[in-house]
C-alpha cells in the first residue's frame, strides 16, 4: 500500500508527524509511506520516506486529493478534513482494560440528519471497516447513549430481514446489546455503535487519558470516512495525534487498503439495503406518527388511578420515555417513568405487567 501523511496541521508540528511516518514505515516493511506538504524529496529519502510538495494546508489537501483520485496514492492520513453529509470515519482504539481493539463507529463528520438513522447507518459503517481490517464477524454493540434502544430495534429489524447483525452481550449480569462504560474499558464489542459527537468524545479520552489529554499517544486514530459512493480512502488524525497514533493511521490505512474498504463497503450497504435499511426520514416518520398517535391517546385523559409501581420494564428509549407512559394511560394502566441503573425504565404494578409490556410491543416502544 502507499499512503501518504499530510504534515501540516499539527499542534506538535511537522516533526512529530514524520516521526509517526518514519515509525510506520519501519513496522511494516510494505507500507511505502509519502509525505504530503513542505518536505523536499531529498529529506524524505533521508527518512526512508518519499514526499510531494506543498506549500500550506489548503495545497496539501488539494495535492492529496488529486494524487488519491489518480492512484498515486492508495490512503491519505490528514488532519481537519471536510467530509460531505453521509460520509463519516470509524475510529479504532485499544481498549485498556483488557488491551483488545475495538472500532468506534463513528467520530467525525456525519452520517445523516436523523440522530437514529445515523447511528444505524454507523453500525454498517463499523462493520464494513471491521471486516476490511480482517473481522470476518464483527460483534457489535450499541453505546447506552440517547436514541439507544430504537437504534437497537431497527438493527435487529435488519437482521431479521437478511442483514446479518452478530451482537455483542454486555459483560454485566444483566446482559444486552446496549453497552455500559464498563464494556467501552473492556472492548466487549469488536464495533461500538455511538452518535459522532460521542465517538469524538471517546476516541480523544482513549487515545490521551495516559498524557493529560494534550498529546494522543495511542491506538489508530479516527479512521476513515465511510459512506455510500464514497471512493477515497481519507484517515482523520486530531491536532493532537502524537507520532505514536500517526504510525498507528498509516498502518490502520494500510490494513483498509489491503481488504479492499471500497469493495466492501458497497457489498454490506447492498446488503442492508435489500433487508430493508430505512429511507431518509423513515426512523423520524415512524417517531413523529408514534408521538402523535401517544399524544391524541392522551389528550384530555388524567392517568388511571395511582397504583404501587413495583416492577421495572427496561427497553424503551429516553426520547420516547414519556410518550410510552401516556400510552399506557390512554389503556387504562397506571405506570410512571423512572430511570434505573441500566437507563430509562417504565414502572407499573406488579399484576399490570403483562398487558403494560403486550401494549408497548405492539406500539413499538419496545
Amino acid at each position: 500500500p502507499r499512503v501518504g501523511l499530510t504534515v501540516l496541521g499539527s499542534e506538535h508540528g511537522p516533526e512529530e508527524m514524520m516521526t509517526g511516518a518514519e515509525l510506520a514505515a519501519r513496522a511494516g516493511g510494505d507500507i511505502e509511506v509519502v509525505l504530503v506538504g513542505p518536505v523536499s524529496p531529498e529529506d524524505a529519502r533521508g527518512r526512508g520516506l518519499a514526499a510531494v510538495w506543498a506549500s500550506d494546508e489548503a495545497a496539501q489537501h488539494a495535492r492529496m486529493e488529486e494524487l488519491l483520485d489518480s492512484g498515486e496514492l492508495d490512503a491519505c492520513v490528514t488532519m481537519h478534513y471536510t467530509f460531505p453529509i453521509g460520509v463519516s470515519t470509524v475510529g479504532r482504539v485499544v481498549t485498556p482494560a483488557r488491551g483488545r481493539e475495538m472500532f468506534v463507529a463513528t467520530t467525525t463528520g456525519t452520517s445523516g440528519t436523523d440522530r437514529v438513522e445515523n447511528m444505524v447507518k454507523n453500525a454498517v459503517y463499523g462493520i464494513a471497516a471491521a471486516k476490511a481490517c480482517g473481522v470476518s464477524r464483527p460483534s457489535v454493540g450499541i453505546l447506552n447513549v440517547d436514541g439507544a434502544r430504537q437504534v437497537e430495534r431497527a438493527l435487529r429489524k435488519l437482521d431479521g430481514n437478511g442483514y446479518a447483525v452478530r451482537f455483542a452481550e454486555s459483560a454485566r449480569a444483566d446482559g444486552g446489546a446496549v453497552m455500559r462504560g464498563n464494556d467501552l474499558l473492556m472492548g466487549v464489542p469488536d464495533v461500538m455503535v455511538c452518535d459522532t459527537l460521542t465517538g469524538n468524545l471517546l476516541m480523544k479520552v482513549f487515545s490521551s487519558f495516559t498524557t493529560g489529554g494534550d498529546y494522543e499517544a495511542s491506538g489508530y486514530g479516527y479512521g476513515p470516512g465511510v459512506g455510500e459512493g464514497y471512493e477515497r480512502i481519507i484517515m482523520i488524525l486530531s491536532r493532537a495525534s502524537g507520532a505514536p497514533v500517526v504510525a498507528g493511521a498509516i498502518r490502520y490505512a494500510a490494513d483498509l487498503v489491503r481488504g479492499d474498504l471500497k469493495r466492501v463497503a458497497e457489498a454490506e450497504f447492498a446488503a442492508a439495503r435489500s433487508a430493508g435499511w430505512p429511507s431518509v426520514g423513515e426512523a423520524r416518520g415512524q417517531r413523529e406518527q408514534q408521538a402523535a398517535g401517544a399524544a391524541e391517546a392522551g389528550a384530555g385523559i388524567a392517568p388511571p388511578a395511582a397504583k404501587v409501581v413495583t416492577h421495572e420494564i427496561p427497553g424503551v428509549d429516553i426520547l420516547q420515555l414519556e410518550d410510552a407512559v401516556q400510552a399506557l394511560w390512554a389503556a387504562g394502566i397506571y405506570a410512571e417513568s423512572g430511570m434505573g441503573c441500566t437507563g430509562p425504565i417504565v414502572m407499573v404494578a406488579q399484576e399490570d405487567t403483562d398487558a403494560a409490556v403486550r401494549l408497548l410491543g405492539e406500539r413499538g416502544y419496545l
